[in-house]
């Protein structure tokens, strides 16, 4: 196991436990890590191995439709804003505030649509696409994966 790697594993044992999650899992290309907590003083890792194929799309559809989020596909002409870190979700700058984006609002490129808390540092999300915000995929303060669908935007 390279340094890289060991950062990575405990970064995700810090995220578990701030968040209080039982297990989180994370893919990148053909690695795959996952992190379950047995104990709530004790977090271990669970595999760190080859990811098996086109599983991660249809995990992440599953859970989408079980949540009752992304329950038809997308239009077409539609454009995905996706997560570009594992972190926690926010659609305002601050608790009380106005979101960043409502569905229905024209938005231009570099537009900020949300915020991704990933290990106490704040990333805004911008849009590369300019339109209309026909979806949002996520519920403020849930904690989201690398490449999973934030927004839909309609041009």
């Amino acid at each position: 196991m390279d340094q890289d790697e060991t950062e990575r594993i405990r970064a995700l044992g810090v995220i578990a436990a701030e968040f209080d999650l039982d297990a989180i899992r994370v893919r990148t290309g053909d690695a795959e890590i996952e992190i379950v907590r047995r104990d709530p003083s004790v977090v271990t890792v669970a595999a760190a191995s080859p990811a098996p194929g086109p599983a991660p799309v249809a995990v992440a559809s599953g859970v989408a439709a079980e949540n009752g989020v992304a329950k038809h596909a997308p239009p077409a002409n539609v454009k995905r804003v996706t997560a570009p870190v594992v972190g926690v979700f926010y659609r305002a700058p601050s608790p009380g505030a106005d979101a960043f984006a409502e569905i229905g609002q024209r938005v231009n490129v570099g537009d900020t649509l949300c915020i991704l808390e990933a290990m106490k540092l704040m990333n805004e999300i911008t849009t590369d696409h300019a339109g209309v915000v026909a979806r949002c995929l996520c519920e403020n303060g849930e904690l989201v994966s690398l490449g999973q669908e934030l927004f839909w935007i309609e041009p």
